[in-house]
């Protein structure tokens, strides 16, 4: 499906950025060890240094090495349950995540998109995994179509992936910490959490 795979894992493996579709909103991401790419996430954003961005992989294994092990019962069965899918996980990040990508915090987002495109991607990218956070201008609405995708981030990414007809739906994720086993929501996105 994807056309030019060869040019996103160049512009990947040169400290680009890359906007894509996910089942969500747009993202815009880069490769989680490239500090420059990160730094220009947040100058293309305007983004605050004290937010982080999140990880996101067509896999959950391939994010597992970046959250410190071994996981609790309560992140294994959220990650059985609700990967790929609407979830972003904030757990405990490992030594392999870098600070410049969590904002210095100890802890790091997690999250499998369940779209055909962003797996692409992802197959294709080294290490397969992202550092990522929504495709607009901080405080501004995200996009939630290739179109408006291309208007934020016109001369900004690197380049605006197309969706090839796998559409965003539009709602964030629902963004859940897990913290002593409990669970904190620090967003009510688009999947309300059960625990069995």
């Amino acid at each position: 499906m994807l056309e030019n795979k060869e040019e996103i894992k160049h512009i990947l493996e040169n400290g680009g950025v890359i906007a894509y579709v996910t089942d969500t909103v747009w993202g815009l991401g880069c490769l989680p060890e490239n500090e420059k790419a990160v730094q220009k996430i947040y100058e293309i954003k305007h983004r605050e240094a004290q937010k982080p961005l999140i990880l996101m992989s067509n896999e959950a294994y391939h994010l597992l090495e970046y959250v410190k092990q071994p996981l609790s019962k309560t992140a294994s069965k959220l990650i059985k349950k609700y990967f790929p899918g609407a979830l972003t996980l904030v757990l405990e990040k490992s030594s392999k995540t870098p600070d410049f990508v969590t904002s210095g915090m100890n802890t790091v987002g997690i999250r499998v998109p369940d779209n055909e495109v962003f797996r692409e991607i992802c197959d294709i990218a080294p290490g397969h995994v992202l550092a990522t956070t929504s495709a607009n201008l901080s405080h501004q609405p995200s996009a939630k179509t290739y179109e408006q995708a291309l208007e934020n981030m016109k001369d900004l990414a690197d380049i605006v992936i197309s969706d090839y007809g796998y559409f965003a739906k539009g709602l964030e994720s629902t963004v859940a910490g897990i913290f002593d086993d409990e669970i904190k929501i620090f967003r009510q996105g688009a999947i309300k959490l059960e625990i069995d």
